[in-house]
């Protein structure tokens, strides 16, 4: 870890991290006034972390207001120096003594590193710049044979429009022209359709009756010609920690390709509850060219069939067509713990992507059954779950790998630790210190010369505990 001195920046002044300091400090003061206390937290322009340590309110005593408005002044002050000094997100960790002398070391975010969400702990390490995990570069296998469906009917779909939008001002064949300029891609005739019927432009609309008209007409919130847009993968964005433990997977009677996004799948509206309705022209093995699929706003890979047409979304007909279960085949994911895959042994087949080793109340388990598997490119083990790290030398595919720290050690010590990732990460067990963590997450960024996560230390002095009240 790289220590620096502090720079002429509020945020690197104690005065501006005091408030959050005895906040923390004072809330779990019980049965420590004479000991030392190591506190950490993390606190972002959006969001913050600290530690658990507000006192409850006595019984029969409503918690107060002032405990929250506290709180909120205090990360505040410290968000208003992130701010100044152009800094989006900052963790800490500090060692209060008991006559509240206290050393706070700051740790500055590297732009090779993703924020973890509620973790004071480094995030994944971006060993590559600009990689991405393989299924966010998976592009949709072609689909040459795919025809509209039967049900596709220009003449309907326009006549069944205007009977319901009369007074609607359509789109003109300049503007769906510029709309496929801008998309790089031929909307499909269908689309064209009801694009030309209705442009849906709060301009045109005059009120928001005649908006809910518009929507209640076609059955869903249309997005405007101008907000069009393409659900390639770029358009799902997930952090690497989470996206590396996807796969990508179609199955031969499947009718939507299982990918994360395509340059086919054409955005045009939403269901109101944030998930995304999109025109298919890249279909999996037994849909159509047009059918309309459903991105759902909880997940990152994969759609849904919705219509075979967007003849049918608007006659409110919907898909019945199911793609074959896969039930049997072996997972492309498989998840090894107490309650999942009950051993490394049962999850290993040629066509494993992904491995993750979680919670085990039995021994340390073997890589050996997975070693030299061709796909193999993520695993995650729980700290303590391996009985032999080095065996990981044998997985020459990964390009993800999530360790504890002395897993980390053994590899980094043996000059072990793969070349083939893309990006790494930490997994801790409950309150570690993270200065030791961070220390080997520098090590790792160092073996790819990646920004190094970078240290600020600070001394000051919070003064004495406050005084208790009796109850």
């Amino acid at each position: 870890m790289i220590d620096r001195d502090p720079a002429p920046s509020s945020i690197h002044d104690f005065a501006t991290w005091a408030p959050v300091l005895r906040l923390v400090r004072d809330g779990g003061a019980e049965g420590q006034a004479a000991t030392s206390v190591r506190v950490a937290g993390r606190i972002g322009r959006q969001s913050w972390s600290l530690p658990s340590r507000r006192r409850l309110p006595q019984p029969g005593r409503a918690a107060q207001v002032k405990g929250g408005q506290d709180e909120f002044e205090a990360v505040e002050r410290v968000r208003t120096g992130l701010a100044d000094a152009g800094v989006d997100d900052i963790s800490f960790t500090a060692r209060i003594s008991p006559d509240g002398t206290t050393s706070l070391r700051l740790l500055a975010p590297s732009p090779a590193v993703e924020t973890g969400i509620g973790t004071t702990h480094p995030g994944t390490l971006i060993l590559v710049e600009g990689a991405v995990p393989q299924p966010w570069r998976c592009l949709p296998d072609p689909a040459p044979d795919a025809v509209p469906a039967p049900s596709a009917d220009l003449g309907l779909l326009e006549r069944t429009l205007r009977e319901r939008l009369p007074d609607a001002v359509g789109a003109t064949e300049t503007e769906i022209a510029a709309t496929e300029a801008r998309l790089g891609v031929t909307l499909p005739e269908e689309l064209k359709v009801l694009y030309r019927v209705t442009r849906f432009r709060w301009e045109d609309w005059g009120d928001d009756e005649a908006a809910e008209r518009e929507c209640t007409a076609v059955g869903w919130e249309a997005f405007r010609l101008d907000d069009l847009y393409i659900a390639d993968a770029s358009s799902r964005h997930c952090q690497w920690q989470f996206a590396a433990m996807e796969a990508v997977v179609t199955l031969p009677g499947a009718a939507v390709q299982g990918l994360v996004g395509s340059p086919g799948w054409i955005v045009f509206g939403d269901n109101g509850g944030g998930d995304r309705l999109a025109v298919d022209l890249t279909p999996g093995p037994r849909g159509h060219r047009g059918q309309i699929i459903m991105l759902s706003h909880e997940e990152s890979v994969g759609a849904s069939l919705v219509a075979d047409s967007l003849t049918d979304l608007v006659m409110n007909r919907h898909s019945e067509r199911v793609g074959g279960s896969g039930a049997d085949r072996p997972p492309a994911v498989a998840y090894v713990n107490v309650r999942g895959i009950p051993s490394v042994e049962a999850a290993a087949h040629p066509g494993l992507e992904v491995l993750s080793i979680g919670v085990w109340d039995a021994a340390p388990v073997s890589l050996a059954p997975v070693t030299g598997l061709p796909r193999l490119r993520t695993l995650s083990a729980y700290p303590g779950t391996l009985a032999d790290p080095l065996q990981i030398a044998g997985l020459t595919q990964l390009e993800f790998l999530e360790l504890g720290p002395e897993e980390w050690r053994v590899l980094l010590d043996a000059g072990a630790v793969p070349r083939s990732l893309s990006a790494a990460a930490i997994t801790v067990h409950g309150d570690q210190d993270h200065l030791p963590v961070t220390a080997i997450a520098n090590e790792l960024l160092a073996l790819w010369d990646r920004p190094q996560i970078i240290k600020t230390v600070l001394e000051g002095d919070l003064g004495p505990l406050p005084q208790r009240l009796s109850p």
